[in-house]
């Protein structure tokens, strides 16, 4: 997750195109809004070493998702078109993922993040890449609430997949990743 829009770093967009190369070679399969951006970096990274790349579309058709949203499609394997619009598509997007990767961000991300706090999610964040990623120690300690989101952040993103998927394996092997917060977190 992270900004589809904005200006873009060169240095940031190669660190995202780095993470999708790893997160593909770790044998993971990319998972983005289908949108530009730094999101579509980390997928043309994942598609060059030949990884596995869904997007969840805004949109009700490839027509739709390329017209109104101006959205990339070729290099994706999967695209599913929710109808659902911006706001209303990160629900499936945060759902969808065992690990929720945070990279730049601006509102979008915000809310993504939001609700993978919310539900417990794993939460990776590359700091260094501006945005929303550089401020979610901030925005976790001002919100005071324990949700059993467990967040990992790092600058470089191949060990931040690589502790990911550590945390991940943990998760699951304790059952942890098949918790539902309460209302309360």
């Amino acid at each position: 997750m992270g900004s589809a829009g904005g200006h873009m770093d060169p240095q940031i967009a190669t660190t995202a195109r780095i993470l999708g190369e790893e997160i593909a070679r770790r044998d993971c399969i990319l998972l983005t809004g289908a949108c530009p951006g730094l999101p579509h970096e980390a997928v043309l990274g994942a598609k060059a070493v030949g990884g596995l790349v869904v997007g969840i579309s805004p949109a009700l058709s490839l027509e739709e998702h390329v017209k109104r949203y101006a959205s990339p499609y070729e290099e994706y394997d999967v695209i599913i078109y929710t109808g659902s619009g911006l706001m209303g598509r990160e629900i499936e997007n945060i759902r969808s993922c065992d690990i929720v990767a945070i990279v730049g961000g601006r509102s979008g991300t915000l809310g993504e993040f939001a609700i993978a706090y919310d539900e417990a999610k794993l939460i990776a964040v590359l700091l260094g890449t501006g945005g929303v990623a550089d401020h979610i120690e901030d925005i976790v300690a001002m919100v005071q609430k324990d949700t059993g989101a467990e967040l990992i952040f790092d600058t470089n993103p191949c060990a931040l997949v690589e502790r990911a998927i550590e945390a991940h394996d943990r998760r699951v092997k304790h059952g942890v990743a098949y918790r539902l917060p309460t209302p309360d977190g």
